[in-house]
């Protein structure tokens, strides 16, 4: 799912003032400002007021976040669980349940203008696989891990599982251990 115009939902705390645009105001009024009652595209504020708004929403229809990950959150009803996933002004649901799939959906949109993009193929670089009839659930990154070896000019390169092969004596051990790390 997509969130439209994300960043106009926030609320804000403080006074924030700002100039008029070229065209927007009258003849004479080119000294007057704006005071802006909810956030806008481009202030500092936008992103954390936008979170701010989402977290009390979706807290509020009984999700829980993730104490790990702010931006994953997740709700259990009885033998139904769902994972909700907040990536900017895009969502990433999954749950056991279309009913409760449906019924967050409603919610959301119910409080945010929502368009549903439907099942996801991609997220942040990530393909996901569905196999309904053998119940599977499978992720690749090949796409992105292929981007970034063409950026890097290493799309020919011969795959390793480390950069120095375990037990290779022609690099001295002192050098061995500041490639490790260690």
């Amino acid at each position: 799912m997509d969130v439209k115009t994300t960043f106009l939902n926030g609320n804000l705390e403080e006074e924030v003032y700002m100039k008029q645009l070229k065209g927007f105001f009258s003849s004479g009024g080119e000294h007057l400002v704006c005071k802006l009652k909810k956030s806008i595209y481009g202030l500092k504020q936008a992103s954390c007021q936008w979170y701010l708004k989402f977290h009390d929403v979706i807290s509020s229809f009984g999700f829980v976040e993730n104490i790990m990950d702010q931006c994953i959150y997740h709700k259990v009803s009885g033998s139904k669980i769902c994972f909700f996933v907040l990536y900017v002004d895009d969502i990433l649901l999954a749950t056991n349940d279309k009913g409760l799939l449906h019924e967050v959906k409603q919610f959301l949109s119910k409080n945010f203008d929502m368009k549903d993009m439907g099942d996801a193929t991609y997220v942040v670089g990530i393909k996901i696989h569905r196999d309904i009839f053998r119940g599977l659930l499978g992720f690749s990154q090949e796409t992105y891990i292929n981007k970034v070896l063409e950026r890097f000019w290493m799309k020919d390169c011969s795959p390793s599982i480390a950069p120095i092969v375990k037990g290779d004596r022609s690099v001295q051990d002192l050098t061995l251990h500041l490639l490790l790390g260690c």
